[in-house]
Protein backbone atom coordinates (compact mmCIF):
# COMPACT_ATOMS: atom_id res chain seq x y z
CA UNK A 1 0.00 0.00 0.00
CA UNK A 2 1.33 3.24 -0.81
CA UNK A 3 0.75 6.42 1.50
CA UNK A 4 0.73 10.51 1.42
CA UNK A 5 4.18 12.06 1.73
CA UNK A 6 4.47 15.14 3.88
CA UNK A 7 7.34 16.13 2.47
CA UNK A 8 8.60 17.10 -1.29
CA UNK A 9 9.32 14.57 -3.94
CA UNK A 10 10.58 14.94 -7.22
CA UNK A 11 7.94 16.49 -9.84
CA UNK A 12 8.26 13.03 -11.54
CA UNK A 13 8.33 10.90 -8.54
CA UNK A 14 4.90 12.16 -6.98
CA UNK A 15 3.30 11.87 -10.78
CA UNK A 16 4.19 7.54 -10.17
CA UNK A 17 3.46 7.87 -6.46
CA UNK A 18 -0.10 9.43 -7.24
CA UNK A 19 -0.22 6.88 -10.34
CA UNK A 20 0.01 4.42 -7.83
CA UNK A 21 -2.10 5.59 -5.18
CA UNK A 22 -5.19 5.90 -7.78
CA UNK A 23 -4.42 2.10 -8.89
CA UNK A 24 -2.72 0.39 -6.35
CA UNK A 25 0.17 -2.73 -7.50
CA UNK A 26 0.25 -5.35 -4.70
CA UNK A 27 3.74 -5.68 -3.56
CA UNK A 28 6.23 -8.73 -4.05
CA UNK A 29 5.07 -9.80 -0.44
CA UNK A 30 1.62 -10.79 -1.64
CA UNK A 31 2.28 -13.20 -4.01
CA UNK A 32 5.33 -15.78 -5.16
CA UNK A 33 8.92 -15.58 -6.47
CA UNK A 34 7.87 -15.99 -9.67
CA UNK A 35 4.77 -12.94 -9.38
CA UNK A 36 7.49 -10.64 -7.75
CA UNK A 37 10.18 -11.58 -11.04
CA UNK A 38 7.25 -10.90 -13.63
CA UNK A 39 6.16 -7.17 -11.86
CA UNK A 40 9.75 -6.53 -11.33
CA UNK A 41 10.50 -6.87 -15.36
CA UNK A 42 7.45 -5.38 -16.28
CA UNK A 43 7.94 -1.77 -14.13
CA UNK A 44 11.74 -2.12 -15.26
CA UNK A 45 10.46 -1.91 -18.96
CA UNK A 46 7.84 0.16 -18.47
CA UNK A 47 9.87 3.42 -16.80
CA UNK A 48 12.97 2.11 -19.54
CA UNK A 49 13.87 4.66 -21.98
CA UNK A 50 14.75 4.01 -25.31
CA UNK A 51 18.09 1.58 -24.98
CA UNK A 52 20.75 3.55 -26.30
CA UNK A 53 23.40 2.16 -28.60
CA UNK A 54 26.77 0.79 -27.98
CA UNK A 55 29.49 -0.63 -29.61
CA UNK A 56 28.90 -3.88 -28.72
CA UNK A 57 27.15 -6.25 -26.46
CA UNK A 58 28.40 -9.74 -25.61
CA UNK A 59 26.97 -12.50 -23.73
CA UNK A 60 29.21 -14.77 -21.34
CA UNK A 61 27.05 -17.57 -21.13
CA UNK A 62 26.65 -19.62 -17.92
CA UNK A 63 28.84 -22.45 -16.82
CA UNK A 64 28.82 -25.40 -14.46
CA UNK A 65 32.00 -23.08 -12.50
CA UNK A 66 30.00 -19.59 -12.78
CA UNK A 67 27.04 -17.18 -13.16
CA UNK A 68 25.84 -15.88 -16.98
CA UNK A 69 27.32 -12.16 -17.12
CA UNK A 70 26.82 -9.72 -20.18
CA UNK A 71 29.73 -6.98 -21.86
CA UNK A 72 29.26 -3.99 -22.70
CA UNK A 73 31.56 -1.83 -24.61
CA UNK A 74 30.47 1.77 -25.10
CA UNK A 75 29.59 3.20 -28.15
CA UNK A 76 33.00 4.82 -29.99
CA UNK A 77 34.88 2.44 -29.12
CA UNK A 78 36.85 -0.33 -30.79
CA UNK A 79 36.96 -4.64 -30.19
CA UNK A 80 40.75 -3.82 -29.87
CA UNK A 81 40.83 -0.94 -27.03
CA UNK A 82 41.59 -2.39 -23.55
CA UNK A 83 38.59 -0.73 -21.30
CA UNK A 84 38.61 -0.31 -17.62
CA UNK A 85 35.81 -2.18 -16.65
CA UNK A 86 32.97 -1.91 -14.01
CA UNK A 87 31.32 -5.43 -12.47
CA UNK A 88 27.88 -4.62 -12.17
CA UNK A 89 25.05 -6.56 -9.55
CA UNK A 90 21.47 -5.54 -10.00
CA UNK A 91 18.61 -4.96 -7.57
CA UNK A 92 15.56 -7.08 -7.38
CA UNK A 93 15.43 -8.12 -3.57
CA UNK A 94 17.69 -10.82 -3.88
CA UNK A 95 14.66 -12.38 -5.60
CA UNK A 96 14.00 -10.50 -8.95
CA UNK A 97 16.11 -9.27 -11.99
CA UNK A 98 18.44 -10.64 -14.63
CA UNK A 99 20.64 -9.04 -17.64
CA UNK A 100 17.17 -7.77 -19.17
CA UNK A 101 15.64 -5.62 -16.16
CA UNK A 102 19.59 -3.52 -15.90
CA UNK A 103 20.46 -3.74 -19.77
CA UNK A 104 19.24 -0.55 -20.32
CA UNK A 105 20.83 1.46 -17.28
CA UNK A 106 24.26 -0.84 -18.20
CA UNK A 107 24.70 0.59 -21.27
CA UNK A 108 23.75 4.13 -20.05
CA UNK A 109 26.44 3.54 -17.59
CA UNK A 110 29.12 2.36 -20.29
CA UNK A 111 28.89 5.30 -22.45
CA UNK A 112 28.97 7.80 -19.92
CA UNK A 113 31.49 5.92 -17.74
CA UNK A 114 33.78 5.01 -21.16
CA UNK A 115 34.09 1.74 -19.58
CA UNK A 116 33.45 -1.35 -19.97
CA UNK A 117 30.10 -2.83 -18.15
CA UNK A 118 30.09 -6.75 -16.96
CA UNK A 119 26.34 -7.37 -15.47
CA UNK A 120 26.51 -10.55 -13.30
CA UNK A 121 23.18 -12.55 -13.61
CA UNK A 122 23.78 -13.97 -9.73
CA UNK A 123 21.93 -16.97 -8.40
CA UNK A 124 18.37 -15.61 -7.14
CA UNK A 125 16.49 -16.68 -3.85
CA UNK A 126 14.79 -18.88 -2.47
CA UNK A 127 15.51 -21.38 -5.03
CA UNK A 128 19.68 -20.38 -4.57
CA UNK A 129 19.65 -18.31 -1.19
CA UNK A 130 21.88 -16.43 0.98
CA UNK A 131 25.54 -17.14 0.35
CA UNK A 132 24.81 -18.06 -3.25
CA UNK A 133 24.76 -14.36 -4.80
CA UNK A 134 27.91 -13.83 -2.84
CA UNK A 135 29.64 -16.84 -4.41
CA UNK A 136 28.53 -15.82 -7.79
CA UNK A 137 29.95 -12.47 -7.35
CA UNK A 138 33.42 -13.80 -5.84
CA UNK A 139 33.54 -16.13 -9.29
CA UNK A 140 32.39 -13.24 -11.61
CA UNK A 141 35.06 -10.95 -10.14
CA UNK A 142 37.49 -13.47 -10.30
CA UNK A 143 36.40 -15.09 -13.82
CA UNK A 144 36.43 -10.99 -14.95
CA UNK A 145 40.03 -10.44 -14.32
CA UNK A 146 41.70 -13.61 -15.05
CA UNK A 147 39.80 -13.48 -18.39
CA UNK A 148 41.24 -9.90 -19.12
CA UNK A 149 42.59 -10.83 -22.03
CA UNK A 150 40.23 -12.53 -24.07
CA UNK A 151 37.75 -9.70 -22.48
CA UNK A 152 39.65 -6.26 -23.62
CA UNK A 153 39.58 -5.43 -20.40
CA UNK A 154 41.89 -3.48 -17.89
CA UNK A 155 41.70 -6.14 -14.67
CA UNK A 156 43.74 -3.69 -12.73
CA UNK A 157 41.12 -0.42 -12.85
CA UNK A 158 38.24 -2.64 -12.14
CA UNK A 159 35.39 -1.21 -10.01
CA UNK A 160 32.15 -3.20 -8.50
CA UNK A 161 29.09 -1.48 -7.98
CA UNK A 162 24.99 -2.00 -8.33
CA UNK A 163 21.82 -1.05 -6.90
CA UNK A 164 19.83 -1.78 -3.85
CA UNK A 165 20.24 -6.06 -3.28
CA UNK A 166 23.02 -5.59 -5.97
CA UNK A 167 25.28 -2.50 -3.93
CA UNK A 168 24.84 -5.16 -0.86
CA UNK A 169 26.52 -7.84 -3.03
CA UNK A 170 28.91 -5.47 -3.97
CA UNK A 171 29.74 -4.00 -0.52
CA UNK A 172 30.14 -7.66 0.64
CA UNK A 173 32.41 -8.96 -2.46
CA UNK A 174 34.87 -6.12 -1.49
CA UNK A 175 34.80 -6.72 1.98
CA UNK A 176 35.48 -10.34 1.30
CA UNK A 177 38.12 -9.50 -1.44
CA UNK A 178 40.07 -7.28 1.57
CA UNK A 179 40.42 -10.31 3.72
CA UNK A 180 41.23 -12.75 1.44
CA UNK A 181 44.14 -10.68 0.85
CA UNK A 182 43.18 -10.87 -3.04
CA UNK A 183 43.59 -7.77 -5.18
CA UNK A 184 41.07 -5.07 -4.81
CA UNK A 185 38.60 -3.04 -7.46
CA UNK A 186 39.73 0.80 -7.52
CA UNK A 187 36.17 1.66 -6.99
CA UNK A 188 32.97 0.59 -5.66
CA UNK A 189 29.35 2.37 -6.72
CA UNK A 190 26.79 1.66 -4.15
CA UNK A 191 23.16 2.80 -5.10
CA UNK A 192 20.79 2.98 -2.04
CA UNK A 193 22.50 -0.22 -1.11
CA UNK A 194 20.89 -2.55 1.72
CA UNK A 195 23.29 -2.46 3.93
CA UNK A 196 21.67 -4.07 7.42
CA UNK A 197 18.82 -6.75 7.27
CA UNK A 198 18.62 -6.22 11.44
CA UNK A 199 17.95 -2.22 10.92
CA UNK A 200 15.29 -0.37 13.26
CA UNK A 201 15.95 3.10 11.47
CA UNK A 202 14.06 5.96 11.34
CA UNK A 203 13.78 5.67 7.48
CA UNK A 204 12.09 2.36 7.82
CA UNK A 205 10.02 3.83 10.13
CA UNK A 206 8.84 6.82 8.24
CA UNK A 207 8.84 5.14 5.06
CA UNK A 208 6.99 1.76 6.13
CA UNK A 209 4.36 1.87 3.69
CA UNK A 210 6.22 3.31 0.99
CA UNK A 211 6.25 5.34 -1.37
CA UNK A 212 7.46 2.59 -3.40
CA UNK A 213 9.72 0.15 -2.01
CA UNK A 214 8.59 -0.70 2.13
CA UNK A 215 9.07 -2.41 5.12
CA UNK A 216 6.61 -5.63 4.34
CA UNK A 217 8.42 -5.89 1.05
CA UNK A 218 11.92 -5.67 2.56
CA UNK A 219 10.95 -8.17 5.53
CA UNK A 220 9.47 -10.55 2.60
CA UNK A 221 12.64 -10.62 0.10
CA UNK A 222 14.67 -11.44 3.69
CA UNK A 223 12.55 -14.03 4.18
CA UNK A 224 13.16 -15.42 0.69
CA UNK A 225 16.89 -14.33 0.76
CA UNK A 226 18.17 -15.47 4.41
CA UNK A 227 17.91 -19.52 5.16
CA UNK A 228 17.74 -18.58 9.06
CA UNK A 229 16.59 -15.47 10.36
CA UNK A 230 19.42 -15.66 12.72
CA UNK A 231 22.01 -14.58 9.20
CA UNK A 232 20.68 -10.76 9.60
CA UNK A 233 23.53 -10.29 11.59
CA UNK A 234 26.39 -12.03 9.47
CA UNK A 235 28.42 -9.42 7.96
CA UNK A 236 28.24 -11.34 4.17
CA UNK A 237 24.44 -10.39 4.56
CA UNK A 238 24.53 -7.29 6.77
CA UNK A 239 28.23 -5.18 5.67
CA UNK A 240 27.63 -2.49 7.88
CA UNK A 241 28.42 -5.35 10.56
CA UNK A 242 31.39 -6.13 9.62
CA UNK A 243 34.51 -6.14 12.07
CA UNK A 244 36.32 -3.59 10.48
CA UNK A 245 35.64 -1.35 7.25
CA UNK A 246 39.26 -0.09 6.99
CA UNK A 247 41.37 -0.40 3.59
CA UNK A 248 38.36 -0.44 1.23
CA UNK A 249 38.16 1.01 -2.06
CA UNK A 250 36.46 4.77 -2.52
CA UNK A 251 32.78 4.29 -2.91
CA UNK A 252 30.31 6.63 -4.06
CA UNK A 253 27.42 5.88 -1.58
CA UNK A 254 23.92 7.19 -3.41
CA UNK A 255 20.66 7.77 -1.48
CA UNK A 256 17.23 9.09 -1.83
CA UNK A 257 15.07 10.86 0.33
CA UNK A 258 11.58 8.71 0.38
CA UNK A 259 13.52 5.19 0.83
CA UNK A 260 13.33 3.17 3.72
CA UNK A 261 16.78 2.18 2.55
CA UNK A 262 18.21 5.83 3.05
CA UNK A 263 19.31 5.89 6.87
CA UNK A 264 21.39 2.20 6.43
CA UNK A 265 22.97 3.46 3.46
CA UNK A 266 24.37 6.97 5.33
CA UNK A 267 25.04 5.00 7.95
CA UNK A 268 27.29 2.90 6.04
CA UNK A 269 29.15 5.82 4.17
CA UNK A 270 29.86 6.84 7.89
CA UNK A 271 31.09 3.76 8.75
CA UNK A 272 33.64 3.53 5.82
CA UNK A 273 34.71 7.30 6.31
CA UNK A 274 35.55 6.84 9.91
CA UNK A 275 37.70 4.09 9.04
CA UNK A 276 39.41 6.20 6.41
CA UNK A 277 37.75 5.33 3.03
CA UNK A 278 37.30 8.22 0.96
CA UNK A 279 33.51 8.59 0.19
CA UNK A 280 31.68 10.19 -2.02
CA UNK A 281 27.95 11.40 -0.78
CA UNK A 282 25.12 11.74 -3.71
CA UNK A 283 21.86 12.62 -1.63
CA UNK A 284 18.75 12.64 -3.86
CA UNK A 285 15.86 14.65 -1.47
CA UNK A 286 12.93 13.76 -3.60
CA UNK A 287 14.00 10.72 -4.90
CA UNK A 288 12.42 7.41 -4.47
CA UNK A 289 14.11 3.90 -4.39
CA UNK A 290 14.76 2.50 -7.86
CA UNK A 291 14.79 5.26 -10.17
CA UNK A 292 18.31 3.80 -11.87
CA UNK A 293 15.76 1.94 -14.10
CA UNK A 294 13.27 4.61 -14.29
CA UNK A 295 15.02 6.93 -16.66
CA UNK A 296 12.26 6.84 -19.02
CA UNK A 297 10.27 8.59 -16.70
CA UNK A 298 12.87 10.38 -14.28
CA UNK A 299 14.44 13.24 -15.62
CA UNK A 300 17.12 12.50 -12.41
CA UNK A 301 18.16 9.47 -13.83
CA UNK A 302 20.11 11.08 -16.19
CA UNK A 303 21.87 12.84 -13.55
CA UNK A 304 22.56 9.76 -11.67
CA UNK A 305 24.34 8.24 -14.90
CA UNK A 306 26.24 11.24 -14.94
CA UNK A 307 27.67 10.64 -10.95
CA UNK A 308 28.10 7.23 -11.43
CA UNK A 309 29.96 8.08 -14.62
CA UNK A 310 32.11 10.56 -12.75
CA UNK A 311 33.01 8.22 -10.14
CA UNK A 312 34.32 5.82 -12.20
CA UNK A 313 36.43 8.44 -13.84
CA UNK A 314 37.79 9.21 -10.75
CA UNK A 315 38.47 5.30 -9.66
CA UNK A 316 40.01 4.99 -12.70
CA UNK A 317 42.41 7.78 -13.08
CA UNK A 318 43.40 7.11 -9.04
CA UNK A 319 44.19 3.55 -9.68
CA UNK A 320 47.18 5.15 -12.70
CA UNK A 321 47.96 7.85 -9.93
CA UNK A 322 49.25 4.09 -7.78
CA UNK A 323 46.70 5.22 -4.65
CA UNK A 324 45.55 1.77 -5.17
CA UNK A 325 48.03 0.20 -7.72
CA UNK A 326 50.26 -1.03 -4.79
CA UNK A 327 47.27 -3.46 -3.95
CA UNK A 328 46.60 -4.87 -7.04
CA UNK A 329 50.33 -5.75 -7.22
Amino acid sequence: MVRKLKSALDPAAQRLVDGLLASPVPGPETGTPEDARRAFRDGRRAFAPAPPEVARVQDLPATPDRPAMRLYRPWGTTDREVLPVFLFFHSGGWVSGDLETHDNACRSIANAGRCAVVAVDYALAPERPFPAAIEDAQVAYHHVTAAADELLIDPRRIAVGGDSAGANIAAVLALILRDEGRPQPCGQILIYPATDFAARTASRAEFETGPTLNVAALEWFAGQYLPNPALATDWRASPLRAASHADLPPALVVTCGHDPLRDEGIAYADRLEAAGVPVRRRHFPGQIHGFLTMGGIMPETTILIGEIAAELQRAFANWRDDDWGDRAS
